[in-house]
């Protein structure tokens, strides 16, 4: 099974996927962002884009990554990545549902002014990312128009990373 943490930048998906990973047995965190870092030191350099997830690639690439990761080791992956494209979301589901790869989609959600206050209080990625500013209305245009009707929400604007991991390992224990 995959248990997949979706939300934009500043949600809590990376610290949540690893309290998430300690909450159900058999479970290891996969990170699909180092298939699009694996892509971008492709050298010579594959056409330029601003986001690695436009490169056809990188979509079937997680699917087969997750599959044989599943294959070898069984269990559950936690799997901490924002996709906002509903046609990339699309693909890497179906996909997923080809290898009989059942997912628990999740969409950590935190109102505008609390993810805005959480990139500019960001120690790790460095205050007000313009990286992660720039995916807050793309964000919010998917989550009325599609991603939140694809995936239980958690509004995490109130909850702290632990508070979200019980929620979502409950949910997927059920």
């Amino acid at each position: 099974m995959i248990v997949w943490l979706n939300g934009t930048h500043g949600a809590g998906k990376t610290t949540t996927s690893a309290l998430v990973q300690q909450l159900i047995p058999d479970s290891r965190v996969f990170d699909a962002e180092k298939v699009g870092e694996t892509l971008m030191d492709i050298q010579p350099a594959l056409p330029r884009t601003d986001n690695f997830q436009h490169w056809p690639p990188w979509r079937p690439l997680v699917v087969e990554t997750a599959r044989h990761v599943l294959d070898y080791t069984g269990g559950t992956l936690v799997m901490p990545m924002t996709v906002l494209v509903e046609e990339y979301w699309r693909e890497i589901s179906s996909g997923l549902a080809e290898h009989a790869i059942p997912v628990k989609h999740f969409v950590l959600h935190a109102d505008q002014d609390t993810l805005r206050a959480r990139i500019a209080g960001d120690t790790v990625l460095g205050a007000n990312s313009p990286f992660r500013l720039q995916y807050l209305e793309p964000y919010a245009e998917a989550a009325r128009t599609w991603l939140h009707a694809e995936a239980e929400v958690v509004d995490t604007t109130h909850l702290t990373p632990a508070q979200a991991a019980l929620q979502i390992a409950g949910a997927v224990k059920m």
